[in-house]
């Protein structure tokens, strides 16, 4: 089979070997019709670039880190198969290091992915601002981070879901559905989208006219190191007038709604549920969840755009780029 070059490339699809490159790096002026012109030419061809000789030409590897806390998590998965699918079309290829929420684990993956010699990082997630000053590097690679903060705005682009909108949203979803004494659920971990969706719920009890108490409106889980049902069984007991949850992601959402019926609590009757996340699980509840779903196809482009962008121009940071979220409304929160 014949091996064909850049040159061969070129000469069978009318145009200049300049013209070929920018189509395979998608970087630079070519129209449609060229695009497919070349690409065509390439699938007859079998042609295949040589990533070593380019990634030496370049000084690039063409390969971008992911950091996830926890890949088994439905929003991170969903985000990170969507980051990936973007970048392999754009030539690139991802190594995606889930930390189990670790700093040790996470700046050991740091230092690998500086050995691996990735030209950019997308940081998604995690409870404590994002530092690259414990893991220094003699190269500098560009980085963003997704819903989670960093350390020093000026070195990056910060990408967000709207959780405060999304989580007074939620709570107003309740309230309109005939709630008077919501609660929220959460776990302990403060990273920046719960301290935003905390916030959001608590601005929409004062819109509301309803006077936000720790004791009345907060229930604090650790489903690893509790028993949820009977940490949901005595709330309740202390705080009868609970009729609505609004929960911090939808698998407490889940598990919420299964200890409720375990203790002949109907949903939406007796108490009404909503959740955030949209998972896939959340329309096939019994009854469907209502639940906020953030724009994950949104937050995959724009995050890899700018991390593009930044590893060309590595001056252009220091911006903050905030994704709109929406309220599915489903029958855990509808009036009786």
């Amino acid at each position: 089979m014949k091996k064909y070059s850049l040159k061969d490339i070129a000469t069978l699809s009318g145009v200049s070997i300049a013209t070929v490159s920018r189509v395979i790096n998608d970087n630079g002026r070519f129209s449609e019709e060229t695009r497919q012109k070349v690409l065509k030419v390439i699938e007859e061809t079998g042609y295949k670039m040589n990533y070593n000789a380019k990634s030496l030409r370049m000084n690039r590897s063409f390969t971008i880190g992911i950091l996830v806390p926890d890949i088994s998590n439905y929003f991170f998965a969903d985000v990170v198969q969507k980051i990936e699918e973007i970048l392999f079309d754009k030539g690139y290829s991802t190594i995606i290091c889930n930390t189990a929420r670790s700093q040790e684990k996470e700046t050991a993956y740091l230092k690998m992915l500086e050995g691996k010699g990735v030209d950019g990082l997308i940081v998604i997630s995690g409870a404590e601002a994002f530092d690259f000053d414990y893991a220094p590097s003699d190269k500098h690679i560009p980085y963003i981070c997704i819903d989670r903060e960093p350390k020093t705005r000026k070195d990056t682009i910060f990408i967000s879901s709207n959780h405060y909108q999304g989580a007074f949203k939620a709570t107003e979803e309740l309230i309109n559905s005939g709630c008077q004494h919501p609660l929220i659920a959460m776990h302990s971990r403060k990273s920046t989208s719960t301290r935003e969706r905390f916030s959001g719920f608590k601005d929409a009890l004062k819109k509301n006219n309803i006077v936000f108490s720790s004791k009345n409106h907060l229930l604090n889980i650790d489903p690893d190191k509790q028993n949820f049902l009977k940490l949901i069984e005595t709330y309740l007991t202390e705080n009868p007038k609970i009729d609505g949850i609004f929960c911090i992601n939808d698998s407490i959402a889940l598990e919420t709604m299964l200890v409720l019926r375990q203790l002949n609590k109907s949903v939406p009757k007796d108490i009404k549920i909503i959740g955030f996340d949209d998972t896939p699980a959340a329309k096939y509840a019994f009854p469907p969840l209502s639940s906020v779903k953030q724009d994950t196809d949104k937050i995959a482009k724009v995050a890899v755009d700018n991390l593009l962008n930044l590893i060309l121009h590595p001056n252009e940071t220091d911006q903050l780029l905030i994704v709109p979220v929406s309220l599915i409304s489903r029958q855990s929160t509808n009036k009786p």
